[in-house]
């Protein structure tokens, strides 16, 4: 059965069980700060969990897209060293909320693995929950009991609360689960041993397939547990483990969700992929094309939902997991070249039908991709030349091993692997810190951590409320009552997060920033009892967070007087209103393959991330400029409306790929013929208002993505007089009020004609001086040496000196030194036999003379240099240099 049958079938049969089939959502999370990807099915339904909202129907199944690369789940490092874990993989999955519950589940997992997926009932063991004695939680009889009626009670296996007991995090929703495994060994391998016995032991064979999770409590900060208002049911079935199973396949890199991208490499490489070869040549040619295979599925998605490859945060997960792919086909493949992004065609074609992203972003994954492969490529041979510096200065200094710090860094900023630093340390005969490597890695897991970490108590809340109502696009101020309040830390300080029933407040979202403003505690009398400043405004599992510092306010409450910073807000509208004309004037100008891949849009300027493969001209930014600043004119009236997505999309709206939308949406127009989009920010009434707009930079950020920014209103009015106060100030200086430019032309013709001239006269100098220090070469054992202090003012000059004695004088050693540009400089030259014969290294003795200037330096073993802050060092080093031979 291939993989597009089995997804096929699994969402089929729940939708006989009258399941609504729901779309994966996107694999970058944007508003739940405690997640960077999806990591589960459960995580888009996690607001229906909480009660955050009311679902919207009560049986549902899916397959979510799932990305896992650190943390509890697995390392990333591990991922295609053995041959079942992955990065992203797919997560089959039904839910209830609040409709069927243990008996159902059971039931149609049996019926669906057994009766439609035809697996051998004698090759299937369940798991249920022991009970747990701190928790005071009994063992669930009632699984037990829904079990019995299907399977054998020798394979109804007790389970503890690690491998039984699902929970979300430290707190949240949680319950007991019960897992089904699968016994794929041979028939001869089941008959040896009880497969019962190697559930749950790691055995590559007896995995997990299927967890039933049964939500019943929710865990609080305290670690104690409540009951649920209702039960609900999440269960998740690995789409990978599952096509193994039924396809008879002893890994899932041997099924169709993996081989079609293993041929594409084998033909990229030459090399073939040999699972059932375990020698070590065929092992390392094995784990590079699985690393390889996994890792393009990861990638890819990622950039299609929105995530580029970046420095920071989830930019700079997939950023390692694309340089991790690379790294292993360079380095056990022998890939040298940009490959990679030739597997984007492969995955679209394979996947493209159940994820239609891949397709329609293809173009742009291939250049992203294509383009982070030749930088990181530049940055490997970098780290080439530096471990191998490294090693002949160890050697030089008779040291026996590469320090942690150093492959770390390695590790870290130039993608080696610690395997492979050590290997090129090996052939200087060194070793490696790894216990100091390991401590490294250690301290950027805990600056990770706490940078991202933070702690919070439960939340205060009132056991019925409905979601938070925003006034803001029409009101600046709301009459409020606190529902929920939640007190927490980071390394920040001590916060207070406040969710209201009613609030003006706009929370950061879409690339607009949150409101600030404040919150007023009245009596009942209308007198202000206290008043508390808002900082910030998130959006946290569809809940409106107002943040603020720690404060105190009696619960039940005071009535509450929302009122936001208008001055500002009206601002942030002006901005984000311009974005939007500009993202329509982006696609008139440039072509309709622009799309918006990132904004932020606050009270000063507008950013805007878009695709386009090219830089722009100055006349394209102009017309983009011009095009914007019309609509401004002619003063468009701002439409905005509420209607069902399909809807909004039948009238051409603009939709972001990578957003998840609900059924209900909100559409901005400014004009039907130039600007529709779907949009749930702020905005001005008519374009007028935005005054006038400027472009203050266009620049590239990632492959195939420009950035542009720009302002409006009075800071582009503010920009332009600048500008004008400048162009005064030229003419003043100038003396040229009519034409400055004329002026510069002459100074710059000027400028040129003099600094030929001096070129000239150091030229000049320079051969004198060369004339005059070939008669100062002393042989000191063998060596030739010339140390002399010499008087010129440009690097240049000094290391043609430095050159020319080097190239054209045998066993020949140059030491140079002298003030270049007001400060002590050191020039070092060795002629390459003379390197050779004595082992000798230019950057090492640099180094070692740039003390006496108080500076360092470094290069190449035949040639360096360094600079310093003592003049007066100067002598001495040139003294020291004298002593070494």
């Amino acid at each position: 059965m291939n993989s597009v049958k089995v997804r096929e079938q699994f969402l089929s049969f729940f939708k006989s069980k009258a399941h609504e089939i729901v779309p994966s959502a996107p694999l970058v999370v944007k508003d739940d700060p405690t997640l960077l990807f999806t990591n589960a099915g459960m995580n888009q339904f996690k607001d229906w969990f909480l009660g955050n909202s009311t679902p919207k129907f009560k049986r549902v199944a899916d397959t979510q897209k799932c990305l896992r690369v650190s943390g509890k789940h697995n390392d990333l490092e591990e991922v295609g060293v053995d041959t079942y874990h992955h990065t992203l993989f797919e997560m089959l999955g039904n839910w209830s909320f609040g409709d069927y519950f243990k008996k159902e589940a059971i039931e149609w997992s049996w019926e669906l693995l057994t009766k439609v997926y035809g697996i051998p009932a004698e090759q299937l063991y369940v798991t249920v929950f022991e009970g747990s004695k701190a928790d005071n939680l009994a063992f669930d009889q009632e699984a037990f009991d829904a079990w019995k009626k299907w399977i054998p009670e020798e394979r109804i296996l007790k389970g503890n609360k690690k491998d039984n007991f699902w929970e979300m995090g430290d707190a949240g929703p949680c319950g007991p689960c019960s897992e089904i495994h699968v016994d794929i060994r041979d028939a001869a391998e089941r008959k040896k041993g009880d497969g019962a016995k190697l559930v749950n032991s790691g055995h590559p064979q007896v995995i997990e397939i299927w967890n039933n999770v049964f939500m019943e409590f929710n865990r609080k900060s305290d670690g104690s547990l409540e009951k649920l208002p209702a039960r609900h049911v999440d269960t998740g079935m690995g789409f990978e483990r599952l096509c193994m199973v039924l396809q008879g396949k002893q890994s899932s890199y041997d099924t169709d969700v993996f081989q079609p991208l293993i041929k594409k490499v084998e033909d990229l490489s030459g090399l073939r992929y040999k699972p059932a070869d375990t020698s070590r040549t065929a092992e390392i040619v094995n784990i590079g094309m699985r690393v390889i295979a996994d890792h393009i599925r990861a990638i890819s998605f990622a950039i299609a939902d929105g995530q580029l490859p970046s420095n920071t945060g989830a930019g700079y997960v997939i950023r390692r997991i694309l340089r991790r792919a690379v790294r292993y086909g360079y380095q056990s493949l022998g890939l040298k070249e940009a490959f990679l992004h030739r597997l984007v065609p492969v995955l679209s074609h394979q996947m493209g039908d159940a994820f239609p992203e891949l397709n329609v972003q293809k173009v742009l994954i291939e250049k992203v991709i294509r383009e982070e492969e030749i930088s990181f490529f530049k940055t490997l041979e970098n780290g080439l030349k530096k471990i191998d510096q490294v090693c002949i200065d160890l050697v030089n200094k008779k040291e026996s091993q590469v320090d942690g710090k150093t492959v770390f860094e390695l590790y870290d900023t130039y993608g080696f692997p610690v395997d492979l630093t050590a290997l090129i340390a090996r052939g200087y005969e060194l070793k490696i810190d790894e216990k100091g490597f390991t401590g490294e890695l250690d301290k950027q897991k805990k600056r990770s951590r706490e940078a991202t970490n933070i702690d919070t108590g439960d939340w205060d809340l009132k056991k019925e409320f409905e979601p938070t109502v925003f006034v803001g696009y029409s009101q600046d101020q709301a009459e409020s009552q606190i529902i929920q309040m939640r007190t927490g830390s980071n390394k920040k300080g001590v916060f207070q997060h406040i969710v209201l029933d009613k609030t003006p407040f706009y929370a950061e979202s879409g690339g607009q920033v949150g409101d600030t403003g404040k919150l007023i505690v009245q009596a009942d009398d209308g007198a202000t009892v206290q008043i508390i400043d808002v900082i910030d405004v998130k959006k946290e599992n569809n809940l409106l967070i107002h943040i603020t510092a720690p404060i105190h306010i009696p619960f039940p409450h005071k009535k509450i007087i929302s009122v936001i910073d208008s001055s500002r807000r009206n601002e942030i509208k002006k901005n984000h209103s311009a974005t939007h004309l500009l993202h329509a004037a982006l696609r008139k100008v440039l072509g309709t393959h622009v799309e918006q891949k990132g904004s932020l849009v606050n009270e000063e300027h507008l950013r805007f991330d878009f695709t386009h493969f090219s830089k722009l001209t100055d006349e394209e930014i102009q017309n983009v400029q011009r095009l914007v600043n019309t609509m401004i004119r002619k003063n468009v009236r701002v439409m905005t409306e509420e209607m069902p997505l399909e809807k909004a999309k039948q009238t051409g709206a603009m939709a972001l790929f990578g957003e998840k939308y609900g059924d209900s949406v909100r559409v901005v127009t400014m004009d039907k013929d130039y600007s529709i989009e779907l949009c749930g920010g702020t905005h001005v009434n008519a374009t007028g208002e935005i005054g006038f707009f400027k472009i203050t930079s266009e620049s590239a950020i990632a492959a195939g993505i420009r950035r542009i920014e720009a302002i409006t209103s009075e800071k582009s009015e503010e920009y332009v007089q600048q500008h004008l106060d400048l162009i005064h100030k030229i003419r003043e200086v100038l003396g040229n009020s009519i034409d400055p430019l004329k002026s510069i032309t002459e100074l710059r013709t000027s400028h040129a004609e003099l600094k030929k001239q001096v070129e000239s006269f150091t030229a000049q100098k320079a051969n004198q001086i060369k004339k005059d220090l070939r008669s100062r070469i002393k042989n000191q054992a063998g060596i030739q040496l010339l140390v002399e202090r010499i008087d010129l003012d440009s690097a240049d000059a000094v290391k043609n000196i430095a050159f020319e004695f080097k190239d054209t004088e045998k066993n020949m050693m140059i030491v140079l030194g002298g003030i270049i540009k007001g400060k002590p400089s050191l020039t070092v030259a060795i002629s390459e036999d003379l390197v050779k014969a004595k082992n000798l290294n230019a950057g090492t003795i640099v180094r070692e003379l740039a003390k006496e200037i108080q500076g360092g330096g470094g290069g190449q073993p035949f040639y360096a240099t360094a600079g310093g802050t003592d003049t007066n060092g100067l002598e001495k080093a040139l003294a020291k240099a004298r002593q070494l031979f």
